[in-house]
């Protein structure tokens, strides 16, 4: 007997979806930092066992659209309710609603096993716990709870197990040795961005796309060559930095976890170019694989 199935990812922004992937999937897939809106995509991560084959979905947080590319954010998530087999929500210590009405009544009147996930609980003292999960179960009455913390791995096992206890029998979708449905150069992509996560501020992450236009691997090493995307030419200049200093960091801090990542030497070459108003035109953001 074989168990298979999709099992989706969804919440608001910054709660912990993609640390939690990350850690059920055992690789670094999903990009995290501090700031919201740091996944953009929906990316799926396959875990795979002798008798199982849990294809996890890490989704974009819920927001209420600004521009187009976050329009096209929203429909990644709109898609996770179409095919999961086990939908899990997943919600941080002192947090009162999801942000968007029609998502959360699909959540509780979803047909589908739910899990609900409360994450961060090492932030939290026992009676605040208590009151939260008393909360959520009124809420979401259809949903299983979980108190967890997804950074420190507190009760993931369980939560894993349970998921694959509700995974439906079937035979595998993907080939057993597969991690996920992204092509490496996605990943280069994400590396970068995240690094320009963590190191800009303001609009400058968001205003940012990555386009690797060439992947290269040699039996030793790996060439790349990445054109990292603005909008403005003022937001060039400060991605550039004083004598090219801050782009120099990204480029170099992202090698690192490229190497880490493909397992061999890498060779990353950055460039920076503007692109105007590339986050609200529907041929660019086709381009990016953001119009499903």
């Amino acid at each position: 007997m074989h168990k298979a199935g999709f099992v989706n990812i969804i919440g608001n922004p910054n709660v912990g979806k993609s640390t939690l992937m990350n850690a059920f999937v055992g690789e670094k897939l999903s990009i995290i930092t501090s700031k919201a809106q740091t996944t953009r995509h929906r990316i799926l991560g396959i875990v795979n066992g002798e008798d199982f084959q849990m294809i996890l979905s890490d989704t974009p947080g819920i927001i209420k659209p600004a521009y187009e590319l976050q329009e096209s954010m929203m429909d990644f998530v709109k898609s996770a309710f179409d095919d999961a087999d086990v939908l899990i929500y997943m919600v941080e210590i002192g947090e009162k609603e999801l942000k968007d009405e029609n998502f959360f009544n699909k959540i509780t009147s979803s047909k589908i096993p739910v899990l609900l996930l409360l994450n961060k609980i090492d932030k939290s003292d026992q009676a605040q716990l208590e009151e939260q999960v008393q909360s959520w179960a009124a809420k979401v009455p259809n949903a299983e709870i979980f108190a967890i913390s997804a950074l420190e791995g507190f009760q993931v096992k369980e939560v894993f197990n349970r998921i694959i206890e509700l995974l439906p029998d079937s035979p595998p979708f993907y080939p057993k040795d597969q991690l996920t449905d992204k092509p490496e150069r996605f990943f280069v992509n994400e590396t970068i961005r995240e690094k320009i996560l963590m190191h800009y501020k303001k609009e400058i992450p968001y205003a940012v796309e990555i386009d690797t236009e060439e992947f290269f691997e040699e039996e030793n090493i790996i060439r790349m060559r990445s054109v990292i995307m603005v909008e403005r030419d003022t937001q060039k200049g400060i991605i550039i930095g004083h004598k090219g200093s801050a782009l120099k960091r990204v480029g170099i801090e992202a090698r690192k976890d490229l190497e880490k990542f493909f397992g061999k030497q890498v060779h990353l070459e950055l460039y920076v170019k503007v692109n105007k108003n590339w986050r609200n035109d529907q041929r660019q953001l086709k381009r990016f694989g953001y119009n499903q």
